[in-house]
């Protein structure tokens, strides 16, 4: 019988969520008063329900809401049984915290990285005393080279550019036996990329990438120059993929929210826009099934 994988959305913010720390700008006054339109860092869990196993893909400074988020919707699992890491930026890596002995204390728990994180983890505090206590166990990732998790899903990691200050950049493609999802929440620009977005996209069925920001407008209000910033905006992405949002079976959402993106509230102008132009705003809950 073939074992069931689902890829469940945990959050789609960026690191520091909506609302965002020390902020008065109009969608984190708004999502204060409305909950449901609260973002947390962005995260997906690998769900093989069958199995009763599930993998974390970044463990976010959110990642106790999001596990009990996960278990209302699937009672059946436990704790994760990994955790792969994009990056070392802080909405990625730093809920690892939870995993120590002063809350959930893990025995052995794999966590997939690539090389510079790992060596980055485990000689920096407090990261260090998870691996010295053996919380944690780190795991090889390398580019283009597949992870296979327990035999039912493969994962490719892509190196993709992004400031990398302490350890190199990946997104992945979640490999189901029927469907396959890209999932890339960061990056500094599409042209800088070794590979052809529109290639690799339309390999897959589904694409969950960086809508950080929409607009240059957007940056200019928020008193930021887009040339400093590094991440596509939402409109350039949507011109690279237009044709195949339009001419394929290729679904893409975006994810990733900056706290200023008009595409948060999903009552705005901007979010009706993108979704005439046939991509769709990744929520908290949504489910994507390949196998």
């Amino acid at each position: 019988m073939q074992t069931k994988v689902i890829v469940k959305v945990l959050g789609t913010a960026q690191d520091g969520g909506v609302p965002h720390p020390n902020c008065s700008c109009e969608h984190c006054q708004l999502s204060d008063h409305r909950p449901e339109l609260r973002r947390l860092a962005s995260s997906l869990a690998i769900i093989l329900p069958d199995l009763k196993k599930w993998h974390l893909v970044d463990a976010t400074p959110d990642m106790r809401e999001q596990l009990t988020f996960l278990k209302r919707s699937h009672p059946e699992l436990g704790l994760m049984d990994s955790v792969l890491l994009t990056h070392a930026h802080i909405g990625h890596y730093t809920g690892l915290m939870f995993l120590g002995k002063e809350v959930i204390s893990t025995k052995h728990l794999p966590v997939y990285a690539g090389q510079e994180m790992q060596d980055f983890l485990a000689s920096h505090a407090p990261w260090k005393q998870l691996v010295d206590l053996q919380n944690i166990n780190l795991e090889s990732i390398w580019p283009d080279e597949v992870l296979v998790l327990d035999n039912a899903v493969k994962v490719t990691p892509l190196q993709v550019p992004h400031r990398n200050e302490y350890a190199k950049t990946f997104g992945f493609v979640i490999s189901g036996k029927v469907k396959k999802l890209l999932y890339i929440p960061d990056i500094d620009r599409w042209e800088q990329w070794d590979r052809d977005l529109q290639e690799i996209s339309s390999s897959v069925d589904y694409c969950l990438v960086d809508g950080t920001f929409f607009s240059e407008q957007e940056l200019t209000d928020a008193g930021r120059d887009y040339k400093h910033i590094p991440h596509p905006l939402m409109s350039t992405t949507m011109d690279l993929l237009a044709n195949l949002v339009q001419n394929s079976k290729t679904k893409v959402y975006f994810t990733h929210f900056n706290h200023t993106n008009p595409a948060v509230n999903p009552d705005s102008d901007v979010t009706a826009m993108i979704r005439s132009k046939g991509f769709e705003i990744a929520e908290e809950g949504m489910e994507f099934q390949l196998s």
